[in-house]
């Protein structure tokens, strides 16, 4: 099977040209600028021979695979958004295929296998790999406008794109950010307008933070990073790695274990030992803790923030975002998520139909709507940078500087069992206490067999 890097690399998203999803998905060459990016991109959108403006006159019925719609919160969204479009075009009939997030996949290979092909499938840019292998996504450019290829930024289209092939565009970007109280900070005598923008500068402000406990007596967290053995923690340790320039696998998906890599085990070790992060906990126990005041800071993406607001509405009031930290010879680099639409390989009346069900999804009044009421994200639109509702968010403005530091992910079939293994890797130097370098090796077996 083909391997695919997700190339995330946004420097120059929604203007910011300096290194400042549907429902919650679960989630590595070195990050480079918009303008690198922007060439092979450019070949992943080619020159359109899409039906995309071809006047539907006769009845069509299309399928759209979304799983998000089973999701409270993001069904309400997605049903209004459908009768909509329903009502500005008659002729086309759009049949919800639905399945829950694990399982919506295989339920839509298992239709084609019966001859009931779907024609836009919602979900994660790693499902690609699997509908190109399966023989059933289109070439965006055989389905998309060229218009609106040419609107998503380069380095997003490279993103969805197989040996410089685009096989959807994604709806939103969504970064990885560090959400901190503001008023834990200010109770702590620290500045809440002024977080930490290293490892080093947090571990100053840590000591400060752990002191304090809650009006009804409980611990505060200093910092949470989510260590349970389950795969999106695999992905959040993958993206702390990237805070100290570290590697998982290299762009061929070979184990590339290297200093930074180290650093950020290290970290993990010097975390659990002083206390400061929470043992053993799942990425919804951070959240939790976090909307409750039991946590000063944690990593999420910004899509988090609709869970933690379902905890506590409160939270709103005291939440802040900033980038990842630095750490060692890193800069902050982390990994991102980008929720997809994916276009398959029907034939033309279907495809002109599915054109326009994307351009309706990804027009300004739906997106700016998906961000008020569903979840803050940035816009994978180029002419969407100035959009209001991003431009005005405290909580995009706070991570913006995590737009611009992003490494791309390198897709292997195994991903998710090499995920379970970091994840034993952090338990290994912290619930074990084992050596960093003992538990590295022992990972590096491990991870080896798993990628092999």
């Amino acid at each position: 099977m083909k391997k695919q890097t997700l190339a995330l690399v946004m420097a120059g998203l929604m203007g910011l040209t300096t290194a400042c999803s549907g429902g919650g998905g679960k989630a590595e060459s070195a990050g480079g600028t918009q303008g690198q990016a922007a060439e092979p991109a450019k070949e992943a959108a080619g020159e359109t021979t899409a039906p995309a403006d071809v006047e539907i006159t006769e009845p069509v019925t299309i399928k759209f695979a979304n799983y998000a719609v089973l999701e409270a919160g993001y069904d309400v969204y997605w049903n209004q958004l459908l009768e909509e479009f329903a009502a500005e075009n008659p002729n086309i009939t759009v049949e919800l295929v639905t399945a829950p997030y694990g399982e919506i996949v295989n339920t839509v290979i298992n239709m084609a296998g019966g001859g009931d092909m779907v024609d836009l499938m919602y979900g994660e840019l790693d499902w690609i790999p699997t509908m190109v292998e399966a023989g059933m996504a289109a070439p965006a450019k055989d389905v998309l406008s060229a218009e609106l290829m040419a609107d998503i930024y380069p380095s997003i289209l490279e993103a969805c794109s197989i040996d410089g092939v685009a096989y959807g565009v994604p709806m939103y970007v969504s970064p990885f950010l560090m959400y901190y109280n503001k008023d834990l900070f200010e109770k702590a005598g620290l500045d809440p307008e002024a977080p930490p923008a290293t490892y080093d500068e947090m571990l100053e402000m840590a000591p400060k933070l752990a002191a304090l406990t809650t009006d009804d007596g409980n611990k505060v967290y200093a910092f949470g990073l989510t260590t349970a053995s389950v795969p999106v923690s695999g992905a959040c340790l993958t993206s702390s790695i990237h805070n100290f320039g570290g590697t998982v696998l290299d762009a061929d998906g070979n184990l590339a274990v290297d200093q930074g890599f180290k650093d950020a085990v290290a970290m993990w070790k010097t975390l659990h030992e002083k206390g400061y992060n929470p043992e053993n906990s799942k990425l919804k126990d951070l959240r939790n803790l976090f909307a409750l005041g039991q946590l000063a800071m944690y990593y999420d993406q910004s899509w988090g923030f609709n869970g933690v607001k379902s905890i506590n509405p409160d939270a709103a009031d005291f939440i802040a975002s900033a980038p990842p930290l630095a750490g060692g010879s890193g800069s902050g680099e982390s990994v991102l998520q980008a929720g997809t639409l994916m276009v398959m390989n029907n034939d033309d009346a279907r495809k002109a139909a599915t054109a326009k069900l994307v351009d309706f999804i990804l027009s300004e009044d739906k997106i700016s709507e998906y961000f008020e009421t569903v979840t803050p994200a940035y816009p994978s639109r180029q002419s969407m940078e100035e959009l209001a509702v991003v431009k005005d968010s405290a909580l995009l403005a706070g991570a913006a500087g995590s737009v611009g530091k992003v490494k791309p992910v390198t897709f292997i079939p195994t991903l998710s069992d090499l995920n379970l293994e970091l994840c034993t890797l952090a338990q290994a130097v912290t619930l074990s206490g084992k050596d960093v370098d003992t538990a590295i090796a022992e990972f590096e077996t491990a991870a080896g067999n798993v990628i092999q």
